[in-house]
């Protein structure tokens, strides 16, 4: 049974509270979110280069990216009800049990192949309990929101963020030693020691704030706003696409540059350098502003994305490969832009009209917190969903044309759509419907 420890006095944007003890509080829970974090984003993108391993089931390149997708898909979906579990259970409580459900996928994993006779539906279904690590983000970002000062949240979030972002690369620079060590079984039971250390980790070093306490009915109200839904689509275009190349890669070179088949033990370069940049857009947009940093680099996503299909379709490794590092380097950072905009539009909706320095003002102000908790799940859910369309989209591309052309002129689209949605939204400054620009989003 789980002890409740809560804190029922938080307060982290008086500065005196902050420097007496508020700090380090919220450091510590930083830290075991990070290493919780970690390993949910590394079960949930196992597959990535499990899959690549599995030439002795004959699978084609269609189904082994259905099998890498499905992760994605799960993970998503259950993002929805992680983001609120927090609030209603605790930020502590949760960790601990979210952190253990992550031994369901890698016992399961070890089980699939270690048969060789396992089918190939049976892989899918057990690919899909990966995603128990996908839905690990939202609970933790909605939780760790609540222990950080309003001026510290894009710092705050790109470091919780990034610490299991990089999950991804961890996976795959470690999984090949360990896979080719010890067998395609070890890809799972390799983590459990470390899945159990995050459990035991939270249980003794987290925090439960009261001041999070929120019901899932008074949460869901969220998703009725149209700030919600924008957000989400420029979120597919950021963190959908950074999980979604991430784990594509391993396939994407084994594939499309079967001789260079060697060089996918360097797929982990991408995710760590995604992951690395990360802060760096939090950062830019602490002090820019987070809807400049996200158009600039939307723009850049699409550049990016048309070099890589230069690069397939010159059948040019070298330029393939570091167009696609490019490209996930810009995912990175519009992660980081991205997550810094949320709790500044929701805190700016909240407070409109209402003088700073006064009681409605702060109490404005913790609305606009557990608003902006709300949507970061709901928008990091939908969002999650980019990573199941880039690897459905690729695997189609190749299935329907043998390469993955058609698809990276679909991603380079969408980048500049949500380019401009990000302009007319939080920019524009004329217009018959004002955006948030004044509110320095």
């Amino acid at each position: 049974m789980i002890v409740k420890r809560w804190i029922s006095e938080w307060r982290p944007d008086d500065p005196g509270f902050w420097e007496e003890g508020g700090r380090k509080v919220a450091r510590r829970n930083l830290i075991f979110s990070i290493f919780a974090e970690h390993l949910g984003f590394t079960l949930w993108t196992v597959w990535s280069i499990v899959a690549v391993q599995l030439g002795a089931y004959r699978f084609s390149t269609d189904q082994l990216f259905w099998i890498v997708a499905l992760p994605n898909l799960i993970g998503s979906a259950l993002r929805i009800p992680y983001t609120f579990a927090p609030a209603r259970f605790g930020g502590r409580n949760f960790t601990v049990v979210s952190a253990l459900l992550l031994l369901v996928p890698a016992g399961l994993l070890a089980v699939a192949v270690s048969d060789p006779g396992t089918p190939y539906w049976v892989f899918l279904v057990i690919a899909a309990t990966a995603g128990l690590g996908g839905g690990n983000f939202a609970s933790s970002m909605a939780n760790i929101t609540y222990f950080y000062p309003q001026a510290k949240q894009g710092s705050a979030l790109g470091l919780n963020a990034a610490g299991g972002n990089v999950g991804v690369s961890s996976v795959q620079l470690v999984m090949p030693l360990i896979i080719g060590g010890f067998g395609l079984a070890a890809a799972g039971l390799f983590w459990i020691p470390f899945i159990l250390a995050a459990a035991v980790g939270a249980y003794f070093f987290m925090d439960n704030l009261t001041s999070a306490k929120a019901s899932p009915k008074d949460q869901l109200k969220i998703a009725g706003r149209a700030q919600t839904w924008i957000m989400s689509v420029l979120y597919i275009g950021t963190f959908g696409s950074f999980i979604g190349y991430s784990t594509a890669f391993p396939l994407l070179i084994k594939s499309q540059f079967p001789e260079r088949a060697s060089l996918v033990t360097l797929a982990f370069l991408g995710p760590l350098l995604g992951s690395l940049v990360r802060p760096v857009g939090g950062w830019l947009s602490d002090r820019l502003g987070g809807a400049r940093v996200t158009l600039v680099n939307f723009a850049a996503m699409a550049g990016a994305a048309a070099l890589v299909w230069q690069g397939l379709a010159q059948h040019a490794f070298v330029l393939f490969f570091c167009a696609y590092m490019l490209l996930v380097a810009t995912t990175g950072v519009g992660n980081g832009s991205t997550y810094r905009m949320i709790p500044a539009i929701f805190r700016a909706r909240a407070t409109v009209g209402i003088a700073p320095g006064t009681p409605a003002y702060e109490a404005a102000t913790a609305v606009g917190r557990r608003d902006s908790s709300a949507a970061i799940g709901i928008i990091s859910a939908i969002g999650a969903f980019g990573g199941f369309f880039i690897n459905r989209g690729f695997g189609s591309s190749i299935a329907a044309t043998g390469g993955a052309g058609a698809a990276l002129a679909a991603f380079a689209t969408f980048y500049v759509v949500c380019a401009v949605v990000t302009w007319a939204c939080y920019l524009r400054t004329v217009g018959p419907v004002p955006s948030l620009a004044a509110a320095r989003v």
